[in-house]
């Protein structure tokens, strides 16, 4: 078993999922955005929105039953925003194996805001660059 621990663990539900019985990819679209923002809040304690969510290709589908691990790590910290790499993977327990499987990888990048929701530094200004 990996060392690694995820940002988010999910088991999906009967009610994610779309007509073929798989789980929606606007299900898994919100978890890695939600994974994203737990990564960033890890940098400095802001409120964060989400600017871009580069390529999602599915390798992968997900099944009900299955639990979802979306592992992350910050890329870059610009001045006002925070890059995220997430990358999603399925653990199948319906054989009894638990067989991990890739299903998405994404960089997202999220801006931290002030309470009007305009952008404000990542970091106080002149403090050091991770």
């Amino acid at each position: 078993m990996s060392d690694r621990v995820p940002a988010i663990k999910v088991l999906l539900l009967p009610k994610d999922t779309n007509a073929l019985g798989t789980i929606f990819g606007g299900v898994i679209l919100a978890h890695i955005d939600l994974a994203s923002a737990v990564e960033a809040r890890k940098l400095a304690r802001h409120r964060y929105v989400t600017k871009a969510m580069h390529e999602v290709e599915f390798h992968a589908p997900v099944f009900v039953g299955d639990l979802v691990n979306f592992y992350t790590e910050t890329l870059k910290v610009g001045r006002t925003s925070v890059t995220v790499k997430v990358t999603v993977e399925v653990e199948r327990w319906s054989a009894g194996a638990g067989e991990c499987e890739l299903v998405t990888q994404a960089e997202v990048v999220l801006v931290a805001i002030d309470t009007d929701g305009r952008p404000i530094p990542v970091r106080p200004e002149g403090a050091a660059a991770r």
